[in-house]
C-alpha cells in the first residue's frame, strides 16, 4: 500500500462521513444514498472525492486480508472453495434473479447478441464454475513450493519458492463467471483481490460477491480478501 500514511487517514475519514451520513440519505429512505453490496456499503452516487476515498477503503482493507491469506492453512483455503461451490448450487435461483436485472437493463440499452450470451448466468455456467472451485481445492497447494534447487559452489543449495502476491488487481468485461474464477484462484494462492467486472454485470457480481464473502468467513478467513 503505497499511498501515505496522512492521506489514508484522510481518505478513511472521508469514507466514514460518507457511509454514515444522515438517515435520510441512506439505504431505504427517499433520497437513497447508498445501497447494501457483497462487502459493505458502497456510495451508489459517487463525486471525485468519494472515489478516492472508496478505494483507498478498500485497498487498506484488501492489504489487512493478505497478510492472513498468506498464512492461511491449506485446509482453510480448501475449504473455502467447497463451502463457495455448496454455495453457487444453492444460490441458483437468486443468482438467476439478479442476473436477470441485468440481463433487461441491457437488452434495454441495446446491447449486442454475442454480448448478451457473455453476460447470461445460466445453471449449466454456475455448475461449470462450481465445478471449477473444487478442482482448485482438489489441486495442490502453490505456496511454498520449491523448484529449481541449485547446488553452489560453496555447499548451500540455492532455488526458488512460490509465495503470494500479495493484493491483485483485475478489470474484466461483463461475465459473471470470471468473478468466480478469479476468486478461486486468489483463494487457492493466499493472495486477495480486487475486482472489476462490467458495469453490465453489476447485479450479477455483487450476489456473486456475497456469496464469496460468506464462504470465506465460514472457513475462517477475512471477508475482504475478495473485494
Amino acid at each position: 500500500w503505497t499511498y501515505p500514511k496522512r492521506l489514508r487517514l484522510e481518505a478513511l475519514a472521508h469514507l466514514d462521513r460518507v457511509l454514515h451520513a444522515d438517515p435520510a440519505g441512506c439505504a431505504g429512505a427517499p433520497g437513497q444514498r447508498a445501497r447494501r453490496a457483497g462487502f459493505g456499503t458502497i456510495p451508489s452516487i459517487m463525486t471525485p472525492t468519494d472515489i478516492p476515498a472508496y478505494m483507498a477503503h478498500v485497498g487498506v482493507a484488501a492489504r489487512a486480508a493478505a497478510t492472513a491469506m498468506a498464512a492461511a492453512s491449506t485446509a482453510a483455503k480448501n475449504e473455502a472453495l467447497r463451502r463457495l461451490a455448496a454455495r453457487l448450487r444453492v444460490d441458483v435461483e437468486p443468482l438467476q434473479q439478479a442476473n436477470a436485472t441485468d440481463l433487461e437493463a441491457a437488452r434495454a440499452n441495446g446491447l449486442a447478441g454475442p454480448l448478451l450470451d457473455r453476460l447470461k448466468l445460466t445453471p449449466q455456467i454456475i455448475e461449470t464454475v462450481a465445478e471449477g472451485c473444487e478442482q482448485i481445492a482438489a489441486m495442490p497447494d502453490p505456496v511454498g513450493e520449491i523448484s529449481g534447487v541449485k547446488r553452489r559452489p560453496s555447499g548451500i543449495s540455492v532455488g526458488q519458492m512460490r509465495v503470494p502476491l500479495g493484493v491483485f488487481g483485475m478489470i474484466y468485461e461483463s461475465r459473471p463467471n470470471v468473478t468466480i474464477e478469479a476468486a478461486s484462484l486468489a483463494i487457492k494462492s493466499g493472495n486477495a483481490c480486487i475486482l472489476r467486472g462490467g458495469s453490465e454485470a453489476i447485479h450479477s457480481n455483487l450476489a456473486l460477491a456475497e456469496i464469496v464473502g460468506a464462504s470465506l468467513e465460514e472457513a475462517g478467513l477475512p471477508r475482504a480478501a475478495v473485494q
